[in-house]
C-alpha cells in the first residue's frame, strides 16, 4: 500500500517537501478550509501550488518585501519579466484603489542572484533573476487570483534554490538585514546529510517569515534534499536538465519508444540515438515531433498560454468554453481578453446552440474543451465541433489530461492540445508541469509557430524537469494498472444501491468516448460519485480509507469533495450543470485491486441513513 498522509494539513505524499496535495481528511475540513477557518489554515504545511503559496515561496516573498516594499505593500514572484508584466496589467485592470488619488499602484522590481562558480550545475551557473510584482496589501486577493488562474508564479524548487544561495554564512544574514546588493561572491557549500526525515506534524515546520532557523533539525535542507534524490532517489544530476526536457518533449510527442532498462538512466543515449516509433501510430497525426511540444510550469499555465497565443495571432474575439471544464480554465477565458461563451452541459443540443450563434454571424477565436471533462467525465463530440471550426474558421484547444494519449487519440481534432504533466504523466505528486502540442496538419499551424517563436518562454524550472523526466519513465505501465483498477471499482459502485450515480467515461457519453478510445486504451483513472443525500456523501467520504486532498492522477488513490473545493462560493451555479454539492471525485491509484474494492465497500457500509 502506498503511504498517504492522514493528519490534517500534512503533505500528500507524506514527508514530501514539494508535494502538490495536502491532507483534508474529513468533509468538514474541506468546508472549513473554504471558509478560511483558522483550525485548518494554521495546520497546513502545504497545499495545491496554484492555490496555496508554498512555504519556501512565502519566505522568499518576505525577503523581497524587506528589500523593495513600502509600508502597506506586499509582492508576488515570477520567473520572467513578461509574466510579471502580465500580473501588473491584471492588477491594473481589476484592482480599484480605495483612495485613487493617494493609493500606490502596482510596480515591478528585479533581484538577481549569481550562483557560485563551483555550484553543482553548469545549467545553474548563470545569473538567476527573480521578477517581483509589488502592490498594495489590499490588492493581494486580486494578485493571488492571477497567480491561481495563470499558473505563472515561480516554482517552489526555484524559491528553495534561491533561498539556499542567500542563506550562507557569508551573505545570508547581512543580506536579509540590510537588503543590499546582488549576491555575487562565491558561496560556501556546507553539506549536512544527517537526519533527512521530515516529520508530518505541522508544528515542526518554520512558521516565521524570516530565514533565521530555516533549516530546522527536522526539515531537510536544500542540499540534503538534492543529495538524497540524486544518490538514492534515481534523480539525474541537474546539469542534465536540458536533455531531460528533450526527452520529455519526445515522450509527449509520442516519438520515443520505451528504452531498454539498461539505457533508462542514460539521457545522452536517449537524446542522441534513434528510439523513435511512428508518431502517427502514437498520436494519430503524422509529422508530430518534439519541436511541436512546449513545456510549461503547470497545466493551467499551458492553457493560459494557449489562449494568450490565440489572442496574439488573431483579432480579439470571444472564445467558447464547451462543457463543464475545470474551474480555472473557464476563468482564464472570462478574465483575459474579450470573454467567452459558456456551454456548460457539453451536449449535442449545445452544439446546435453554438451553430446557431455562428450562423447568425458571431466570430469566435477558439473553442476550449476537455476530453473527457473534469469532474463529470463527459466526452464532447469532437468531430461535430471540428466541422464547425473548419466551417466558421476558429481553432480548437483540447485538454487531454484525463484521457491521456495512452488511452485516447484526440490530437487529430485539435489545433492545440494541452495537458497537465502534474497528473498521471508524473504520478508521484511531487512536481508541477504542463505541456502544449501543436497539430502540424492544421491550417494555422505555421502562424501559431511564428507567434510562439516570438512569445514563448521556457519557464519550467530545471529541477522540476528532472523530476518530471524521472517520474514519467513508467507512465505507460502505470496507466494500464490504474485503468484496470478504476474500471473494476466503477463496475462495483455502479450497481450499488447506496450510490446515486457514477460519472465515468464507460457510463457517461460512452458512444462518443469509444470513437476516440485506442484499441488497447482504457477509460482513465478518474471518476465521480453522487449519493442520495448530502449526509450520505459526508459519511462515505469520512469513512473512505484513502488519501484525501486536491489533485488527481496520483500513483495512490486520492479523493476529494470536488464541488466544495472548486465551487464553494457558487454551489447553486454548479448544480445547474449537474455538479452536485455532495459530489465526491476519486482518482484511482496503483494499490491492489482487491484492497481498493474492500476499502470502498467499507466506506459504503458507513452510510447509515
Amino acid at each position: 500500500m502506498i503511504e498517504s498522509s492522514t493528519e490534517l494539513g500534512c503533505s500528500i505524499p507524506a514527508n514530501t517537501p514539494h508535494a502538490v496535495s495536502v491532507a483534508l481528511p474529513k468533509w468538514q475540513d474541506n468546508v472549513d478550509y473554504e471558509e478560511g477557518k483558522e483550525r485548518v489554515l494554521s495546520r497546513m504545511v502545504t497545499g495545491y501550488p496554484r492555490f496555496f503559496i508554498h512555504k519556501e515561496i512565502q519566505k522568499l516573498i518576505s525577503v523581497c518585501n524587506r528589500k523593495f516594499a513600502k509600508p502597506e505593500e506586499t509582492c508576488l514572484l515570477f520567473p520572467t519579466r513578461k509574466a510579471a508584466q502580465r500580473c501588473k496589467e491584471f492588477l491594473n485592470s481589476y484592482y480599484i484603489p480605495s483612495a485613487p488619488a493617494t493609493q500606490m499602484r502596482p510596480r515591478l522590481a528585479e533581484i538577481s542572484v549569481i550562483p557560485p562558480k563551483d555550484d553543482v550545475s553548469p545549467t545553474l551557473s548563470k545569473l538567476i533573476t527573480l521578477h517581483v510584482v509589488l502592490f498594495p496589501e489590499d490588492a493581494f486577493k486580486i494578485a493571488k487570483s492571477f497567480w491561481q488562474h495563470s499558473g505563472e508564479g515561480i516554482s517552489s524548487r526555484m524559491a528553495e534554490y534561491i533561498l539556499w544561495l542567500m542563506q550562507t554564512q557569508q551573505y545570508g544574514q547581512s543580506y536579509l538585514e540590510n537588503g543590499s546588493g546582488a549576491l555575487s561572491r562565491r558561496l560556501s557549500f556546507k553539506n549536512r546529510y544527517s537526519n533527512p526525515k521530515v516529520f508530518c506534524s505541522s508544528q515542526l515546520y518554520e512558521q516565521s517569515s524570516t530565514l533565521e532557523g530555516h533549516a530546522s533539525l527536522n526539515q531537510p535542507t536544500f542540499e540534503e534534499n538534492r543529495y538524497v534524490e540524486e544518490r538514492y532517489g534515481r534523480n539525474l544530476h541537474i546539469a542534465f536538465a536540458d536533455k531531460a526536457k528533450v526527452v520529455l518533449k519526445r515522450r509527449i510527442a509520442g516519438t520515443m519508444g520505451v528504452a531498454d532498462k539498461t539505457e533508462i538512466d542514460d539521457l545522452d543515449h536517449m537524446v542522441s540515438s534513434d528510439l523513435a516509433t511512428s508518431s502517427t501510430a502514437e498520436r494519430g497525426v503524422s509529422d508530430v515531433t518534439e519541436d511541436d511540444v512546449y513545456l510549461f510550469s503547470c497545466g493551467m499555465n499551458a492553457i493560459f498560454h494557449a489562449h494568450h497565443y490565440l489572442l496574439a495571432a488573431f483579432p480579439p474575439r470571444k472564445s467558447v468554453c464547451f462543457g463543464f471544464t475545470y474551474t480555472d480554465s473557464l476563468k482564464v477565458l472570462q478574465k483575459f481578453g474579450p470573454g467567452c461563451f459558456f456551454f456548460g452541459n457539453g451536449s449535442s443540443e449545445e452544439i446546435d446552440e453554438l451553430e446557431k450563434i455562428l450562423e447568425a454571424g458571431e466570430k469566435i477565436l477558439g473553442l476550449f474543451c476537455e476530453f473527457p471533462s473534469n469532474p463529470l467525465c463527459k466526452s464532447p463530440d469532437l468531430k461535430r465541433l471540428r466541422a464547425l471550426a473548419d466551417k466558421y474558421d476558429f481553432l480548437m484547444v483540447i485538454d487531454e489530461t484525463l484521457g491521456n494519449f495512452i488511452n485516447v487519440a484526440v490530437l487529430e481534432w485539435a489545433d492545440i492540445l494541452v495537458s497537465s504533466l502534474t497528473k498521471v504523466f508524473s504520478g508521484d505528486s511531487n512536481v508541477m508541469g504542463g505541456s502544449m502540442v501543436l497539430n502540424p496538419q492544421r491550417k494555422y499551424y505555421h502562424k501559431l509557430k511564428d507567434v510562439i517563436k516570438a512569445e514563448y518562454e521556457d519557464n519550467l524550472w530545471e529541477e522540476d524537469a528532472i523530476f518530471l523526466e524521472r517520474n514519467s519513465r513508467t507512465f505507460r505501465e502505470r496507466i494500464a494498472k490504474i485503468d484496470e483498477n478504476a474500471e473494476a471499482l466503477c463496475d462495483f459502485l455502479n450497481d450499488h444501491p447506496k450510490v446515486k450515480k457514477v460519472y465515468y467515461p464507460k457510463y457517461i457519453t460512452p458512444d462518443i468516448y469509444l470513437q476516440y478510445k485506442k484499441a488497447k486504451g482504457g477509460y482513465g483513472g478518474l471518476f465521480s460519485l453522487t449519493f442520495h443525500t448530502d449526509l450520505a456523501s459526508e459519511q462515505f467520504f469520512d469513512a473512505l480509507p484513502a488519501a484525501k486532498g486536491p489533485s488527481l492522477g496520483t500513483n495512490f488513490t486520492l479523493a476529494c469533495p470536488y464541488t466544495i473545493l472548486a465551487h464553494y462560493v457558487e454551489l447553486d451555479w454548479a448544480a445547474q450543470y449537474g455538479v452536485e454539492k455532495g459530489l465526491v471525485r476519486v482518482s484511482v491509484g496503483l494499490e491492489d485491486k482487491d484492497i481498493l474494492l474492500d476499502n470502498f465497500a467499507k466506506a459504503l457500509d458507513a452510510i447509515k441513513q
